[in-house]
């Protein structure tokens, strides 16, 4: 697990207001104070409407503050002249990929973004390569974007990110399209760029991928309502379940069993976490029990 480093992202009163066709704005953002470190695996979560996917535009300079300010290293969002510094540093995958694609084959794709900053072209195939080979799409350099089925597209929209070399890369709900493979595939590449160094901000409203992160942030009404370790944040079911929120279905599994058995701990996040709390509990001694609830040694 990579050390966060020196804060990269500063996000100070940060309010956003949409202008929708309506007399009054509709405030989405109100008063964020948030900071993101270098190398941190950071979940947004929130109910819908909670201003997840607004606050990540923000920190692209894809949307900008009506208030405050978000600062990426150096370079102010709220300055034009920052703008190609910020989204070289910083990247975004979408929830639909095709809303990313420019060009006609996935090795074109990856290449874009880069060649546009005026990346040599020597750099410009050794990022391509390394893009591809990170994400596993290398045998699909020639293919038609528009032919790859939904995990591939969400893979090529990584590589492109990736090929701008970011410090930064963001995912916005970047799973809900995707059947469970496809999910798994993602999450796993998404571990393995964080384990390399780099920082990943991923907004979801699927409870099991937040408990992946180092750190939760949850949002309600455009406010940080709660931040902390997927831990200490999963184990205010209470607060979450005002929020319209959840915890993560092995820690409802673990809980439902502590109802049934004294002292099981209720704090599990992930599956190999409930299945080792139930194998220490059964102990070595404990007869192994079959599918039907006989004991497999009584066969």
């Amino acid at each position: 697990m990579s050390a966060v480093g020196e804060s990269l992202i500063r996000i100070e009163g940060l309010h956003y207001s949409y202008q929708i066709g309506t007399r009054q704005p509709i405030a989405a953002l109100r008063g964020i104070d948030l900071t993101i470190g270098t190398g941190e695996y950071i979940a947004i979560i929130g109910a819908n409407g909670s201003g997840k996917s607004t606050l990540l535009r923000h920190l692209n300079a894809l949307l900008l503050p009506t208030q405050g300010n978000v600062w990426v290293g150096d370079w102010n969002t709220r300055e034009p002249a920052n703008l190609r510094h910020i989204r070289s540093a910083v990247a975004m995958v979408f929830q639909n990929p095709d809303s990313q694609f420019v060009a006609s084959t996935v090795e074109e794709d990856v290449a874009f973004g880069p060649e546009n900053l005026g990346v040599p072209q020597q750099e410009l195939r050794e990022r391509v390569e390394w893009a591809l080979a990170t994400v596993g799409l290398t045998n699909l350099r020639d293919h038609a974007s528009h032919l790859l089925s939904g995990g591939q597209k969400q893979r090529l929209a990584i590589a492109g990110a990736l090929a701008m070399k970011p410090r930064y890369l963001l995912f916005d709900e970047a799973t809900a399209m995707l059947d469970p493979a496809g999910q798994a595939r993602l999450l796993d590449t998404m571990a393995a760029l964080h384990h390399d160094g780099m920082a990943v901000i991923s907004a979801t409203h699927h409870m099991n991928e937040a408990a992946l992160a180092e750190r939760v942030v949850v949002l309600s009404a455009g406010q940080v309502v709660l931040e902390g370790d997927p831990r200490s944040i999963f184990r205010q079911s209470e607060t979450l379940q005002a929020l319209q929120l959840d915890v993560p279905y092995p820690t409802r599994l673990a809980r439902a069993i502590a109802m049934r058995v004294a002292g099981f701990p209720t704090d599990a996040l992930s599956v190999p976490e409930l299945v080792h709390a139930i194998s220490a509990r059964l102990g070595p001694s404990s007869p192994a029990v079959g599918p039907a609830g006989r004991n497999v040694r009584d066969r």
